[in-house]
C-alpha cells in the first residue's frame, strides 16, 4: 500500500483517482473525515463535483472502448489471477484496513478485520466464477451447418456508489464483479467514510490493473453521485444506500436507459417461536442471536434484525433477558480493548435514532433497556456519537420506528400466537430484504422460511452471508442481485452471435 493509507491521509489532497494518477478536486475543494468515536478529523480528503466525476467516466470510457481497451479483451484467466492477487494484498493488509474501517466507520476493529477477510472473499468468489465458465452456451439450430451461441460481454463502463456503513465490503461486491466482466468503473464511496476505498484503489494498482480501469471521485452524493448515475456515458450505475436516494438514482438513469442495480436496505423481521427455546442452551442461542441481528454495528446493517416478533408463551422471558444484555454491552472507540460497539457514524444518524426513540415512547412503546446517550468513560469521549442499545417492547405495526428504517441501535418488539400471525408480522412491510426464524420443528421451519417474502432467509441463525449466493431483496429493498452468478451477470450483456456455415440464396425477392 502507499504512504497515503499507511498514514491514514491526515494531511492529504489528492484522493481522487483518475486515468492512473492521483489528483485534487479541480475546484481545489477539501473535506475532514472525522473519527465517529471522538468526533475529531484524522484525514482531508479531496471533495469532487461534476467535472471531477466527468473526467474520471471520460478516462473508464477511452479505457474500454480506446487504445487502453485491453481490459475488456484480456483472457478471463488473466483477470482472474489479478482477483486473486487482490485478495492477497488484502489479507497482506489486513490488520492495517481494518483499523482504518474502524476509524473511519465507528466499528470495532474486530468487525474491521472481518470486513476485510469478506472483501478478500469476495475477490476470490468472483475470481472463481468467471475464471470456471465455458466458452458460452450452444444453441441447438436443428442444422449442421449453423453454429449458434449466446455469450457474455461487459456492459462498458460502470458507476459505482457505495454506503457508510460497510465502505470497503459494498465496494468489493461491485468491483470485483465488474472487473471480472471486463469492465471499467469510477466509484463514488460515500463522502463520511471514503478512506479504504481509497486504499484499495491503490490495491489495484499495485496488483496489475491497468490505468484508466478503475477511477474513484470523493464527493457528495448530491454532485458527484448524481452526475454519474445521469451521465450518457456511463452503462450501468449500482447503488447501495437508502430508499430516497436509490429512488433519485433510478430516475436519473431513465433518459439513457442504463442499466440500474439497487440495494436498499430493510426493516427485517427475526421470529422466534416458543419450541426454539425449550431448553437454557437453546434459549440461550437464541436471545444471543437475537442480540447479534439488532446491535452488530450499532444496527447500521442494512439486514439487521430489528424487528424482533416472538411468540407470546416466551415473551416476557425472552425480553428480559435480552434488554438485560442489551444493558450489558460495552461502548467504546472501536480501537480500544473490551470494546463490543462503538459509535453511530456521525452526529445526523444519532439524532435520527433519537428521534424514532421519542417518536416509539410517544405512541406506546415501553422502554426496556437504553434510550439514551451513555455517559463519557475513558474509551468512550463526551464528542463521539454513541447511543446505548435500545430495546422497545410493546410495538405495533403503525409505530414508524416499526415501518421504517432506523439504521441503529434499536430493536422494537412485537408478538404473536399462532404460525400465520407470525408469517403476516414478519410479511407486513414494504422492505423484503432478510429475515429469520427460529424453530426446533424443521417442518415449521421449511413452511415459514418458504412463506416469507424476503430475500434472504436464515433458520436458526442470523447475519451470515455466501460469497457464492446471491444477495438481494423484494419490494422497496431494491432491484438486482449482488454476489454469486446473479451479481456476476449485472454487469454483463448477453449477445446471441449465429454463424451460418454454408449461407446459400434465400431467393424470396425477385430481381
Amino acid at each position: 500500500m502507499s504512504d497515503r493509507a499507511e498514514n491514514q491521509v491526515p494531511q492529504a489532497r489528492d484522493t481522487i483517482h483518475v486515468a492512473g494518477q492521483w489528483r485534487p478536486a479541480a475546484s481545489g475543494a477539501t473535506r475532514e473525515i472525522l473519527d465517529p468515536a471522538d468526533a475529531l478529523p484524522f484525514a482531508v480528503v479531496a471533495e469532487g463535483d461534476e467535472k471531477d466525476a466527468d473526467l474520471a467516466v471520460e478516462a473508464a470510457r477511452q479505457a474500454f472502448d480506446g487504445g487502453r481497451g485491453e481490459w475488456s479483451r484480456t483472457p478471463v484467466a488473466e483477470r482472474a489471477a489479478l482477483l486473486r492477487r487482490v485478495a492477497d494484498l488484502l489479507v497482506r493488509d489486513r490488520e492495517e484496513l481494518g483499523l482504518l474501517e474502524s476509524r473511519d466507520a465507528g466499528k470495532t476493529v474486530e468487525e474491521g478485520r472481518v470486513d476485510i477477510d469478506c472483501v478478500a472473499d469476495a475477490f476470490r468468489c468472483f475470481a472463481d466464477l468467471v475464471a470456471g465458465e465455458g466458452a458460452g452456451r450452444v444453441v441447438d439450430a436443428g442444422s449442421p451447418d449453423i453454429h449458434s451461441v449466446v455469450v457474455h460481454e461487459p456492459v462498458g463502463v460502470c458507476a459505482l456508489i457505495t454506503p457508510w456503513n460497510y465502505p470497503l465490503l459494498q465496494a468489493s461486491w461491485k468491483i470485483a464483479p465488474a472487473l471480472a466482466a471486463g469492465n471499467t468503473f469510477v466509484i463514488k464511496p460515500s463522502e463520511i467514510t471514503p478512506m479504504t476505498t481509497i486504499a484499495l484503489i491503490d490495491l489495484l494498482a499495485e496488483a496489475g490493473l491497468p490505468a484508466g480501469v478503475a477511477n474513484i471521485v470523493t464527493g457528495p452524493g448530491h454532485t458527484v453521485g448524481a452526475r454519474l448515475a445521469e451521465h450518457p456515458d456511463v452503462d450501468l450505475v449500482s447503488f447501495t444506500g437508502g430508499l430516497i436516494s436509490g429512488t433519485k438514482v433510478a430516475a436519473a438513469a431513465a433518459p439513457t436507459v442504463k442499466k440500474v442495480a439497487l440495494e436498499l436496505g430493510g426493516k427485517n423481521p427475526n421470529v422466534v417461536f416458543a419450541d426454539a427455546c425449550a431448553t437454557d442452551e437453546a434459549f440461550d442461542t437464541a436471545v444471543d442471536q437475537a442480540l447479534n441481528a439488532a446491535f452488530i454495528h450499532s444496527g447500521q446493517v442494512c439486514s439487521a434484525g430489528a424487528r424482533l416478533i416472538v411468540e407470546e408463551s416466551v415473551r416476557e422471558r425472552f425480553v428480559a433477558e435480552l434488554a438485560h444484555r442489551a444493558s450489558k454491552i460495552r461502548l467504546g472507540r472501536g480501537t480500544a480493548d473490551g470494546v463490543e460497539c462503538g459509535p453511530l457514524v456521525s452526529e445526523q444518524q444519532r439524532a435520527k435514532v433519537e428521534s424514532y426513540v421519542a417518536s416509539a415512547l410517544a405512541e406506546g412503546a415501553v422502554l426496556r433497556s437504553g434510550g439514551k446517550r451513555p455517559e463519557p468513560a475513558g474509551s468512550r469521549p463526551a464528542t463521539g456519537y454513541f447511543y446505548e442499545p435500545t430495546v422497545l417492547d410493546q410495538c405495533h405495526r403503525e409505530m414508524r420506528v416499526v415501518r421504517e428504517e432506523v439504521f441503529g441501535p434499536v430493536l422494537t418488539v412485537e408478538t404473536f400466537r399462532t404460525e400465520d400471525e407470525a408469517v403476516a408480522l414478519a410479511n407486513d412491510t414494504e422492505y423484503g430484504l432478510a429475515g429469520a426464524v427460529w424453530t426446533a420443528d424443521a417442518g415449521r421451519a421449511r413452511r415459514v422460511a418458504g412463506r416469507l417474502r424476503h430475500g434472504t432467509v436464515w433458520i436458526n441463525d442470523f447475519h451470515p452471508y455466501l460469497p457464492q449466493a446471491e444477495w438481494g431483496g423484494f419490494g422497496k429493498s431494491g432491484v438486482g442481485r449482488e454476489l454469486g452468478p446473479a451479481g456476476l451477470a449485472e454487469y454483463r450483456e448477453t449477445k446471441h452471435v449465429y454463424q451460418n456455415l454454408a449461407p446459400k440464396p434465400v431467393r424470396w425477392f425477385a430481381g
